[in-house]
């Protein structure tokens, strides 16, 4: 449960450089506003960005890699605000969570976690305690309250 909870971290770190980026160009599905790859769904509607782990993911470096390039791609260098719903992590690795802290929130203007578990909910607000995200960064259960947080940065 730690592991999963740890990897939720990554939209709340720093805004870096987006060097070292894998190639993009291994989408499944693209269209302007929505892509969908084996991750995650992503869809920007009423200019926020909607990011959706599918159910069961489990995230390792290569995936981390991927999810950024992809989302960064179909963002087209406009910086949105973000609902990331993280209730379909299952587990994910160090080096997952490390690449997802240093890149994860490049490009995002706020960010809501999505959350269903309380003890997730309770660590992700501890850990956003101590990290000290360079965007604002809430974590919720309701989904229209995390809406309601991002709509100031809209």
């Amino acid at each position: 449960m730690i592991t999963i909870t740890l990897s939720l971290f990554w939209v709340t770190n720093r805004r870096k450089g987006i060097a070292n980026l894998p190639d993009c160009n291994k989408r499944s599905e693209a269209m302007e506003d929505h892509f969908e790859n084996e991750f995650a769904l992503f869809w920007i509607s009423g200019n926020i960005l909607f990011f959706e782990y599918k159910p069961g993911v489990v995230i390792n470096l290569a995936a981390a890699q991927r999810i950024v390039a992809d989302r960064m791609q179909m963002q087209k260098e406009k910086v949105y605000p973000v609902l990331c719903d993280v209730r379909g992590i299952a587990d994910s690795d160090k080096a997952a969570r490390d690449y997802l802290a240093q890149y994860g929130s490049v490009l995002t203007k706020a960010v809501s976690i999505l959350a269903n578990q309380t003890i997730s909910i309770v660590m992700i607000s501890f850990y956003l305690k101590i990290s000290k995200p360079q965007v604002p960064t809430k974590v919720f259960s309701d989904k229209a309250k995390a809406l309601e947080f991002l709509k100031a940065f809209v």
